[in-house]
């Protein structure tokens, strides 16, 4: 009979893979004499501990431990190959029998799995190619005082992966299994790597990836979040992907729920036996181990179960009797938006109306960073980078085209110092050349998924498509510029042309995923007093719209400086075109752009006669828009010189005249200014009957200013940035009078844990909220952002906290706080709790977070209201009341939007009935 493929057997019921090498390999007590053999009786250097090689000296001891495994029940094996490049036997002097240990390891593990095959056809087994991660990294040095040095490079890992990938395809191997990632780069070279070799050998089997957490905040040893591997590896053609290692089963859960609920494979899990003790031996017994990973049964976290350090075939025996008729998990949705990563995820969704890219590191474009960059001062060129960063760039534009460069040299040297320096390798990066080597060499060096700045069709299809592969095998997403054969696109029809055909080409021919497709339609420079120039902008515009109608899923970028150029000396007017310029465009969809994050200039700032000339000119309204600005601008060229240096400074203070501290408070968190804070704060102190009320008050009515400005597209995240921290040292002003006036020794009001959940950095409301609730007397537990459900809920437990507060900014936040609380209802807790942030509403809290929790949820629209409701939800009389109508409120706008609500199990029930509880 015909034996299922393991492609269709997954989609039947969970797959069990094998347990540790190592460890039963130990079991052995083989000595050096039995890893040399007769073979490699006079190999210098000592021999034993490289396991690999026993498929060539004692190949009955792997082969006995292969027939263990599947006797115990398991679906797959691993060859014994782990260490099998020559990367890695170069340790032990024997690298050049790397083909030959793949290829004996590939037909040691096929003999004995087609055994069991015949014995039984409709229990098929099969063999995965172990491919690890080698002892070397490509993404950090190994010398301390050279970041920029690395061990190995890419192209060298990629060789050894596709000399050992090779022999595993052709021995025999039905998956390749690209295991204990520790570094997102290393494993690009292995996909790539992979890729090759498939091609080369004919044969195309399912590629799976395994990766390591190395810390319990969930990064890999190179320092990327998950949600930031994902983004780097989801160019690949990926059938499950999953966690090993690390940790065990109850360590590595938090992480494989994440995991599980972004990636859209099969999932896998292969945990340690427990934890290490202080001799390094896994205590945890079989029993044990398998009750914990019936959790990731029982919630349908995984596809593919198996063992990683201290397991042997009694563990994996063990999961025989939990996955029998238990349904597989069906993979989710993949995602709607464009990802990218530095060692941070980007999901330019549309919460974030313009993603600002960061254009100091340019060569070409800043005579500062190019001096830095001509006298090797890195640290300096790190520090314009760093920056950026601060000031909100959420992308770093890196290019080194300068005739006088190395540029490939320069490229790489910069960006392997990027990547350690984590305050700015947490963006994803830029790579930008006119030279395609360029773009290669910087390609190789990032381990997130970066963009490539940029590609054609200049040089005619062909190139482009060799570009646009290329770029995507090295899983970047791609800006596309407006140029063709007949060169630079400038009119509407024409740019709509270009990027139409563009896009057709990368989608249908080159497969690429649409959300990586980012059009540059040029940002042309208008008011030349050329007659073609004057409806440059308002073809960019118009392009943009018919783009982001007609080209489902690309976005739209552009480099903002070039539409002002004829205005260069008069800054003022130049950042205040910007800002009506990008105004309008990101109305019409641009939703990306090179722009100086430290623009100090907004559209709702420019005086309404300015406004409307500027407007004139860029929307092209009147036939002398351009004179007439040209007249304003050089009347505030002549008012500012005319003026002395204390004139202008008083011009520049006229927004502290005949204004009520409020106003100014509310100007200074806009404009992000601090330099009057002290003032203005003490005389609110004069006025406001305390600190805590001035923060409720006129500083929390600018932060909502600012909020509905960034709403309407008339602020952008960059100028939100440099609020939040106005807003921080404002409250940092008044903290000592908020401590004063405290009542001493004052009973506590309560116990109050707060968090920014995992996966949002966010964090002012929460510590607005933090200092509101301090000085009503309750004690305040601050977790920090980026805290996981586990370590809330582990500390509401251990500080027997009275109230839970929970914040995020972001919308994947959203589905955190439903498994947060989802969490708090599995360990039997009956914490209120309180759920803010921008995202945040009262329709969601009532349709998804509410239904997953026994005790109170409620939603606070702003920090004013926190205290108040914390002294009804802690006090026995108001609390019934108050829940009472807190669930009758709910319970409107759940029978108001039947169509959305979601149907609420218990626990018990959901496990009963193997529900998801993130459905």
């Amino acid at each position: 009979m015909q034996t299922k493929t393991i492609q269709q057997l997954v989609r039947e019921r969970i797959l069990v893979l094998d347990g540790a090498m190592g460890t039963m390999i130990q079991q052995y007590n083989l000595s050096e004499a039995d890893f040399r053999g007769t073979r490699f009786k006079d190999a210098k250097g000592q021999l034993k501990g490289n396991n690999d090689l026993l498929c060539l000296t004692r190949p009955e001891v792997i082969e006995d431990i292969h027939r263990k495994y599947l006797e115990a029940g398991a679906d797959i094996i691993e060859t014994n190959t782990f260490n099998a490049t020559s990367v890695s036997m170069a340790d032990y002097h024997v690298e050049a029998y790397c083909r030959e240990i793949n290829l004996a390891a590939v037909r040691l593990a096929r003999r004995i799995a087609d055994e069991f095959t015949a014995m039984n056809p409709e229990k098929p087994r099969f063999v995965a190619g172990s491919v690890g991660p080698t002892n070397k990294t490509c993404s950090m040095s190994p010398d301390v005082n050279n970041p920029a040095f690395r061990a190995l490079t890419f192209d060298e890992l990629q060789a050894a992966y596709c000399e050992q990938m090779e022999a595993l395809l052709e021995g025999g191997v039905d998956t390749l299994l690209i295991e204990t990632i520790f570094d997102t780069l290393n494993a690009k070279a292995a996909i790539r790597a992979a890729e090759l070799s498939m091609e080369k050998t004919g044969r195309k089997v399912p590629l799976m990836l395994s990766v390591t957490v190395s810390d319990v905040g969930g990064r890999t040893l190179s320092g990327q979040t998950l949600d930031a591997f994902l983004a780097s590896v989801e160019h690949a053609d990926i059938f499950s992907i999953g966690l090993n290692c690390s940790f065990g089963a109850r360590q590595l859960k938090p992480f494989l729920e994440r995991l599980a609920a972004r990636a859209p494979y099969y999932i896998s899990a292969y945990p340690n036996a427990g934890l290490p003790n202080t001799l390094g031996q896994y205590d945890q017994t079989p029993e044990d181990m398998a009750a914990e990973v019936k959790e990731y049964i029982d919630e349908g976290l995984v596809n593919i179960i198996g063992g990683c350090c201290g397991t042997t075939e009694k563990y994996i025996a063990k999961y025989q009797d939990l996955i029998r008729g238990v349904q597989p998990r069906v993979p989710v949705q993949p995602h709607k938006y464009m990802w990218l990563s530095g060692l941070e995820l980007l999901e330019v969704s549309p919460e974030i109306n313009f993603v600002n890219v960061g254009e100091r590191c340019n060569v070409a474009g800043s005579r500062k960073f190019l001096r830095l960059i001509n006298e090797k001062k890195y640290e300096e060129a790190l520090s314009i980078a760093r920056k950026q960063v601060e000031d909100g760039a959420l992308i770093l534009d890196i290019n080194m085209d300068d005739g006088l460069l190395d540029a490939v040299e320069e490229m790489t040297t910069f960006l392997n110092l990027v990547a350690s320096e984590p305050e700015i390798a947490r963006v994803p990066l830029m790579i930008d050349s006119s030279k395609w080597d360029v773009i290669r060499a910087g390609l190789k060096c990032v381990q997130g998924k970066c963009i490539v700045n940029s590609i054609s069709l200049k040089e005619g299809e062909d190139v482009f498509m060799a570009h646009a592969r290329e770029v995507k095998e090295l899983g970047a997403a791609v800006i596309v510029m407006a140029f063709d054969e007949k060169g630079q696109a400038d009119t509407f029809s024409r740019k709509i042309e270009v990027c139409e055909r563009a896009y057709h080409i990368l989608v249908d021919k080159v497969g690429f995923n649409p959300h990586d497709i980012i059009f540059d339609p040029n940002v042309l420079a208008v008011a030349t007093g050329i007659e073609e120039h004057n409806n440059y902008a308002v073809d960019f515009i118009q392009a943009t719209g018919w783009i982001r109608k007609h080209l489902p899923g690309a976005h739209v970028s552009g480099g903002v400086s070039n539409l002002s150029f004829s205005f260069r000396g008069n800054n003022y007017i130049r950042e205040a075109m910007h800002a009506v310029f990008l105004y309008h465009a990101i109305q019409q969809g641009m939703d990306m752009g090179i722009v100086n994050p430290a623009t100090s200039v907004l559209y709702t700032d420019i005086p309404q006669d300015i406004l409307e000339r500027i407007e004139d000119v860029v929307l092209n309204r009147r036939p002398d828009a351009a004179e007439r600005l040209i007249e304003t601008a050089e009347r505030l060229k002549r008012e500012k010189e005319g003026t002395d240096s204390q004139e202008g400074h008083e011009a520049q203070l006229l927004w502290r005249k005949d204004t009520t501290v409020e106003e100014r408070l509310q100007y200074a968190l806009v404009k992000g200014l601090s330099d009057y804070l002290e003032e203005d704060l003490q005389e609110a102190l004069s006025r406001y009957p305390n600190a805590v009320s001035i923060i409720e008050g006129p500083l929390m009515a600018g932060m909502n200013h600012v909020g509905d400005l960034f709403g309407s597209g008339k602020m952008f995240l960059p100028q939100v940035v440099k609020t939040a921290r106005t807003m921080k040292k404002a409250v940092a002003i008044l903290q000592p009078y908020i401590e004063a006036e405290k009542q001493e020794g004052a009973r506590s009001a309560g116990k109050v844990l707060v968090a920014t959940v995992k996966g949002d950095v966010h964090d002012i409301g929460k510590n607005i909220v933090s200092v509101v609730m301090a000085c009503n007397n309750y004690e305040i537990i601050d977790l920090g952002v980026m805290v996981p459900a586990e370590k809330i809920v582990e500390t509401a437990i251990r500080e027997k906290v009275d109230i839970v507060g929970l914040s995020g900014l972001i919308t994947p936040s959203l589905e955190e706080m439903v498994h947060v609380v989802t969490e708090l209802q599995r360990a039997g807790l009956d914490i209120p709790v309180m759920i803010g942030g921008a995202t945040t509403s009262k329709l969601h809290t009532a349709l998804k977070i509410a239904p997953v929790y026994h005790a109170p949820v409620v939603y606070m629209k702003d920090a004013s209201q926190n205290a108040l409701v914390a002294a009804k939800l802690l006090n026995a009389e108001q609390r019934p009341a108050f829940v009472e109508a807190l669930n009758e409120e709910y319970q409107a706008l759940r029978d108001k939007n039947k169509q959305k609500v979601v149907k609420t199990v218990s626990l018990e029930e959901a496990k009963k009935n193997k529900l998801n509880l993130w459905d």
